[in-house]
């Protein structure tokens, strides 16, 4: 009789142990710290690298370029400010450059710009495209000679003006209107051209 009654202990005693077993199995799950396993073969998601974050290349300034930035530039420089990055500029920059011990290129990068103590410099705020017009490269080595390439450039005694330095009758001749160093350099670049085209380099005699 007793042999009969541990036989049917034995079941239920093993059935007991069975859903013990299963009722602990998610804590040991989750004491493993894996959670949720992904089945074998699943390929996890893992988070994109940098993203969220700005990835925007700071404003770097340089001979050529104009605008807000480069007005800021020579106020901090202590030189006349006229927004146009020319050879001035350029030389103030290498002067401040070598005075810091920093590479004396005389381009405005962000270790020169924080040795001026100036904010990085706003994208939009500078302009590094040409007028557009289309010039031989003769009438460009011109104005590189003449002004630096400066459309807003005045001569000692004022008498030469713009990028070309155009004399006020010249200008008016070849259909200028009212002072080149008000004009665009777009305008200034037209002008220029005609008069090459139809003299050449002659009247730019120590630039030609």
């Amino acid at each position: 009789m007793q042999a009969t009654v541990d036989a049917v202990r034995r079941p239920a005693f093993a059935g007991l142990l069975v859903l013990l077993a299963l009722a602990c199995a998610p804590s040991v799950a989750l004491a493993g710290g894996g959670g949720a396993v992904a089945p074998a073969g699943a390929k996890q998601k893992t988070p994109a690298k940098g993203k969220g974050k700005s990835q925007v290349e700071p404003v770097v300034l340089k001979r050529g370029d104009r605008g807000k930035s480069v007005r800021q530039l020579q106020g901090a420089l202590e030189i006349p400010v006229d927004g146009v990055f020319g050879p001035q500029t350029e030389k103030a920059v290498k002067r401040f450059q070598k005075r810091k011990g920093l590479t004396a290129d005389g381009v405005v990068g962000p270790a020169t710009r924080d040795a001026l103590g100036l904010d990085p410099f706003a994208h939009g705020s500078v302009e590094h495209k040409s007028s557009g017009v289309r010039l031989p490269n003769a009438l460009k080595l011109i104005a590189e000679c003449e002004s630096g390439g400066n459309p807003r450039a005045l001569s000692p005694n004022g008498r030469y003006r713009g990028k070309y330095q155009f004399s006020m009758e010249t200008w008016h001749n070849l259909g200028g209107a009212g002072d080149p160093v008000e004009a665009s350099e777009a305008t200034q670049d037209r002008i220029a051209l005609k008069l090459y085209r139809r003299s050449g380099s002659a009247p730019w005699p120590s630039c030609g």
